[in-house]
């Protein structure tokens, strides 16, 4: 039985013969290159024997740094499939090199592959850069504009950071061997805080030197912190990609590397206003507690507390006395009781061991009750000596006076009496009844 296939199962064959073989790399001409309204980009890559459709989707076309044009030679890397409503075969491209560079392309993309291999790309690996480094390290032309650039925006941001050049040559046969030493020989150093290995814009033909297996690894091993500085805006160089951090331009690292002196200048300022508005809202509520304290523990309340502890000492003396009394006056009667039943039977014996153990009673309750009173009174001591600490009489004592008006209210501003008032001042021992006769804002000199 024969097998026969519509068109549409035919080419779905098709395509999946011809997807199975993946992604390829395709050189040829380019002819009939057009992009329409949608963003999309066709053409045909040729040789002299055959053809092929290429299509590139907007959005990979719009992130492409080269675009072709009908004529030139080519590189193109994409995946190979089916158009099915049109049944021919195409290739989806995602990549586009001049001819020229095909070679050097694929070199480039093989060592991407080891390094990234070896881990030399892994963000575990990136240093973080120093907030406020003191010495940078500069791996450049020194003719270069990116010495100048690296200069220039420095001096304006951070005008304290001591820069040192190590010049090299950025392009050319011996560059890779020079950038990679001068990084080596800069770590060796030992005082710079971090490093910008960089040039400015170029082909990639000019780049080339920031692609080599040596500049990578000088720049992997460096224990000083490295920003790639590489003039390109598109496409990544492998420095950018092994360096802890990576720039756009060289004017652009050197905004990476230093703060900005007037935005710190501003932030310390704002810092040290909040500093001294806090302090000041702390004093306040500090000294607003000392004077409540201060009206709490006034020379009267004092003398009040010390008077009422030994009141509650007296009071607690007399209840044990009272107790004392009771229970000697009972103990009194269970005796008398006791010698009156004895005396029915004349038991000498028996009451003078009675009455001994009475006297040894009676001495044991006066023990307790002297014990009690003494503890009561060592409490009463050690109450009285910290309230004694606490009593503005202390102060008194050390030579200082307490100024009151007249109904015995405390004096401690100028701006509470007048001219012509009198006031009471006491000291540790006695007392004056002053007259005012000025006032002063409270420097000693105008008292």
């Amino acid at each position: 039985m024969r097998l026969i296939y519509t068109v549409s199962q035919l080419t779905k064959a098709l395509k999946e013969i011809i997807t199975s073989i993946g992604e390829v790399w395709v050189e040829g001409e380019v002819s009939n290159f057009r992009q329409p309204y949608t963003g999309h980009v066709y053409f045909t890559l040729k040789d002299e024997g055959s053809q092929i459709q290429c299509v590139i989707f907007k959005p990979l076309s719009l992130k492409m740094s080269f675009l072709p044009k009908d004529g030139m030679k080519v590189l193109v890397h994409g995946k190979l499939t089916v158009y099915e409503k049109g049944g021919y075969y195409e290739i989806r491209v995602d990549r586009v090199i001049p001819y020229g560079l095909g070679e050097l392309q694929m070199a480039l993309e093989a060592l991407k592959r080891k390094l990234a291999a070896e881990g030399l790309f892994d963000a575990a690996h990136k240093k973080p850069l120093p907030k406020f480094p003191r010495k940078i390290g500069v791996v450049t032309s020194a003719t270069g504009a990116a010495i100048r650039d690296i200069i220039r925006v420095i001096s304006r941001r951070f005008p304290h950071v001591h820069i040192l050049l190590h010049p090299v040559t950025v392009q050319g046969e011996n560059a890779a061997k020079e950038i990679a030493e001068a990084i080596d020989t800069l770590n060796r150093i030992g005082d710079i805080d971090l490093l910008i290995v960089g040039r400015g814009g170029g082909s990639i033909e000019d780049l080339w030197a920031f692609n080599e297996e040596i500049v990578a690894r000088s720049i992997f091993r460096s224990r000083i912190p490295v920003i790639s500085a590489v003039g390109h805006e598109i496409d990544y160089t492998i420095a950018d990609l092994v360096a802890d951090v990576r720039a756009p331009t060289p004017s652009a690292a050197a905004e990476i590397a230093v703060p900005n002196a007037e935005s710190l200048k501003e932030q310390i300022n704002h810092l040290t206003a909040r500093l001294i508005r806090t302090m000041r809202m702390r004093l306040e509520v500090e000294k607003e507690r000392l004077e409540k304290l201060a009206a709490k523990v006034s020379p009267e309340r004092g003398l009040d507390m010390v008077r009422e502890m030994q009141q509650r000492v007296d009071v607690c003396y007399m209840r044990l006395t009272d107790l004392m009394r009771v229970r000697v006056e009972r103990e009194k009667g269970r005796v008398n009781g006791l010698t009156l039943r004895l005396r029915g039977v004349s038991p000498l014996r028996a009451i003078r061991e009675r009455w001994a153990e009475l006297n040894e009673l009676a001495g044991r309750l006066r023990s307790a009750a002297s014990a009690i009173i003494s503890l009561r009174r060592a409490e009463l001591q050690k109450l009285a000596a910290r309230l004694d600490a606490l009593s503005p009489l202390a102060v008194l004592k050390r030579g200082y006076a307490l100024c009151t008006d007249l109904k015995g209210r405390p004096v401690t501003r100028p701006d509470q009496v007048e001219v012509g008032d009198e006031v009471l001042v006491r000291f540790h021992e006695g007392g004056l009844r002053c007259l005012v006769t000025g006032k002063s804002d409270g420097g000693e000199d105008n008292v």
